[in-house]
């Protein structure tokens, strides 16, 4: 049984009847039928459905071309790239064969497509090609740029605008859609002999492609159900009854029953008392009846103003019907705040796309990064060669890039998601002459973006806010004129990673900085207007006035000593003043550390390796995901307050229940493409992530050999003192007896946007992109005392 207490009750004379025959059309029919009695291939259907078979563009791509992949000064191979038939993956060649599906790419896993030398490969490397025959393929997460040149401007032009419309066709898919495309992709590739017709054979490959290991005896009496014809081959209708069996929706067809008595169709009265029952807040007849409008696939039963089963699995399938509030993915929160009211997305080392010792520096790191909503980013400048100063992490083997080239990154790429400003963290090396060189490109390259002087005279100390400050870029860096500030802490932009220090080593590296604080280019200072760099090692006492402009940086292992000896002082600190936390150096490999720690002591710039996926980069993509992913999110009141006395290791009693029954998952990918018989055991294990009496974790039993219609019907309950803080994170693992779970899919958000009743959950990969259409269905309900 699913949670929750219900009741039925009877419609009313007056409310209209739609006879129990009246079904939406199958989203999962089969291919249809060709003149000579068999059926088209499953993966033009699919094109068909996304209405771009007949497409110019989409038609090239599908013959496929010869572009040259560009990875190096010599290193310009031609290589033949077509789109599949489903119309959600390209196929490429490699000089040497590997497994197949290291010879696909997806569509949902690309970030961007630019046209012409507009990417770091080809400004450096494709100078021999015209720009009008060139193209960028960005994907999402740690994969490499593929850089082609076609043989022609129209070539190249057919698919930059095919990956377009591809594109812009798959985001405007409908979960279900997604489903129908998703299954024949699969049907099409078991189908080994391309008859459009199923053996028993098939259907078991089928079944495994799908992540399911069903027994043979259940299977093959499925099959024989839908073999009407007893011919031992399914085609046409039967694949259809086959796919309707196993596609089927037990725990949704209960759920939905129990509200639609006995002619099985809701009517918007009905759904309107289900979504109170779900705790939708101020729905009304009229919401139900958009409801209908917007997701019934039948039209008679949308002419009665009745919704069908099928139509009830669109809405709970559709961002309306997801845990996440679809009102909270636009920007909702109050804007006009000052900028240390907010937490701000902010990437360390942002050049990097790898270790700190030996990885690769580049400009692509800060597009990608902009491309995830970061808002702030790190240049770590030293002196380069010809008078122009380079980006690397220096003294290690990392490679360099021009400081140039990444504020020419920052003007093109800042502002494509988010219009809200970037924070430009400078950790300066440079001389005085290249100093002024930087100053100079800050300037001449970024031009009316670039802020140089206080927006209000009248108080050039007050922090405005990030509605004021739209389209804007700040530096953060060392001022002039001063070694010393007025409490006598020194001022420096460089980042030191070792902060336990002896008094006498303290005093020692005081004489250095007051040496350093002589060879600041005032050019460069005149540039830290709002962000002026201060080493933050002891917090100002009550009685000292507030420096709003000096953003603090301290190393984790500092922030932890603040949150845990003097918790209330440091959140009040961070009520008026950024503060900036970044990884200790130890973490050569650019591992992360857990945000959520400082977060909960109001620390706004909490800087991460962007480039290192894990548990740490989800926390700071789930925190991030709401706010319409602007990178800015409103702190709780009690973090903003300047006479607060919230202390996050003393948060008090239990304010909130959170009780999440987990009950299903559908279509999870297998973690082994190439080894049919390798079925995932699925578990699910739901995190808590805020402050430490909060935080928590529990999951289910794990589920032998199925991931395609998991079913758990376990409840996990939580009790929270802070949830204003609280991320939920929902993992998916393959259980293990003998080594650690691997990871499957998670989906991560803040308590405060996650929505109570039924609810599906859209899971993502590890890097972030999406895993359609695999999804969790829970049951969520929050309670306050």
């Amino acid at each position: 049984m699913l949670c929750g207490s219900w009741r039925r009750r009877r419609r009313s004379p007056e409310e209209p009847r739609v006879s129990a025959q009246v079904t939406a059309p199958l989203a999962f029919s089969p291919p249809p039928a060709s003149p000579d009695g068999g059926t088209k291939r499953p993966g033009l259907r699919a094109l068909k459905k996304m209405g771009l078979t007949e497409d110019e563009d989409v038609q090239a791509m599908l013959r496929g071309s010869r572009l040259l992949k560009i990875r190096s000064r010599t290193w310009h191979k031609e290589r033949l790239y077509r789109l599949q038939e489903d119309g959600l993956s390209v196929w490429f060649q490699r000089r040497i064969p590997r497994a197949a599906s290291q010879h696909v790419f997806f569509l949902q896993h690309i970030e961007a497509v630019r046209e012409g030398h507009q990417s770091e490969g080809l400004r450096r490397y494709g100078a021999a090609y015209a720009p009008a025959r060139c193209l960028t393929i960005a994907f999402k997460g740690r994969r490499k740029n593929l850089d082609l040149a076609a043989p022609t401007e129209e070539e190249a032009q057919r698919w930059v605008r095919g990956l377009a419309k591809l594109r812009a066709r798959l985001d405007a898919m409908s979960q279900r859609e997604r489903l129908d495309h998703w299954i024949h992709s699969y049907l099409h590739r078991a189908d080994s002999d391309q008859d459009s017709k199923m053996s028993f054979k098939e259907i078991k490959s089928l079944l495994r492609m799908v992540n399911v290991d069903m027994n043979d005896m259940y299977a093959y009496r499925l099959f024989k159900e839908c073999d009407h014809s007893n011919n031992e081959r399914l085609e046409g209708a039967e694949i259809e009854a086959f796919l309707r069996r196993l596609l089927k929706r037990p725990e949704l067809e209960e759920i939905f029953h129990r509200y639609s008595g006995e002619d099985h169709v809701l009517s918007a009265s009905e759904l309107l008392e289900f979504l109170e029952d779900q705790g939708e807040d101020g729905v009304t007849l009229a919401c139900a009846q958009q409801l209908i409008q917007a997701y019934e696939l039948n039209e008679t039963a949308k002419q009665h103003e009745l919704m069908t089963l099928d139509g009830f699995m669109m809405y709970l399938l559709s961002p309306e019907g997801a845990a996440l509030n679809v009102a909270h993915t636009c920007v909702f929160q109050d804007m006009r705040q000052p900028l240390a009211h907010y937490f701000i997305s902010s990437s360390h080392n942002t050049y990097l796309t790898d270790s700190q010792i030996g990885g690769t520096s580049s400009t692509e790191a800060y597009v990608r990064a902009f491309a995830q909503g970061c808002r702030c980013v790190e240049l770590d400048c030293w002196e380069g060669p010809g008078g122009e100063p380079i980006i690397y992490h220096g003294h290690t083997l990392t490679s360099k890039i021009l400081f140039r080239d990444v504020i020419q990154a920052v003007r093109d790429h800042a502002f494509t998601l988010s219009p809200y400003p970037v924070i430009l963290s400078l950790e300066n090396h440079c001389g005085l002459e290249q100093q002024a060189v930087m100053a100079h490109h800050l300037r001449s390259i970024l031009g009316d973006m670039l802020v140089t002087e206080a927006l209000d005279p009248q108080n050039p100390e007050e922090l405005p806010s990030p509605e004021r400050l739209k389209g804007r870029v700040l530096v953060k860096g060392k001022k002039l004129p001063a070694a010393r500030n007025e409490d006598g802490r020194l001022l420096s932009d460089r980042e030191d990673e070792d902060d336990e220090e002896e008094e006498a080593e303290e005093a020692l590296e005081a004489a250095e900085q007051r040496r350093r604080a002589k060879q600041i280019s005032p050019e460069l200072s005149a540039l830290a207007v709002y962000c002026c760099a201060t080493r933050l090692r002891t917090l100002n006492p009550g009685s000292c006035p507030s420096q709003p402009c000096k953003v603090g940086s301290l190393s984790e292992r500092r922030a932890r000593k603040f949150a845990r000896e003097a918790g209330t002082s440091f959140v009040r600190h961070n009520t008026q003043q950024l503060t900036r936390v970044y990884p200790l150096g130890l973490r050569m490999t650019s591992a992360n550390y857990n945000p959520q720690e400082m977060w909960n002591s109001g620390c706004q710039l909490v800087a991460l390796n962007f480039q290192t996926p894990g548990y740490e980069m989800d926390l700071n993509t789930g925190r991030f995901l709401i706010n319409g992913q602007c990178g800015y999110v409103l702190k709780p009141a009690y973090l903003r307050q300047l006479d607060t006395t919230f202390d996050p290791e003393c948060p008090g009693p239990p304010r909130t229940t959170l009780t999440i029954q987990v009950l299903t998952a559908q279509q999870l990918p297998k973690l082994n493409a190439e080894k049919p018989n390798s079925i995932v055991d699925p578990l699910v294990r739901v995190e808590i992530h805020g402050v430490p009496a909060d935080c928590a974790h529990k999951e289910t039993d794990y589920v032998l050999n199925n991931g395609f219609n998991p079913c758990w019907a376990q409840t996990l309950q939580f009790q929270l003192r802070a949830p204003e803080l609280v991320l939920v994170r929902f993992v998916v693992e393959d259980y293990d007896t003998t080594s650690p779970n691997d990871f499957v899919g998670q989906f991560t958000l803040p308590l405060n946007s996650l929505k109570q009743g039924y609810r599906h959950i859209h899971l993502l990969s590890k890097d972030g992109a999406s895993l359609s259409p695999a999804t969790l269905f829970v049951h969520i309900r929050i309670q306050n005392s």
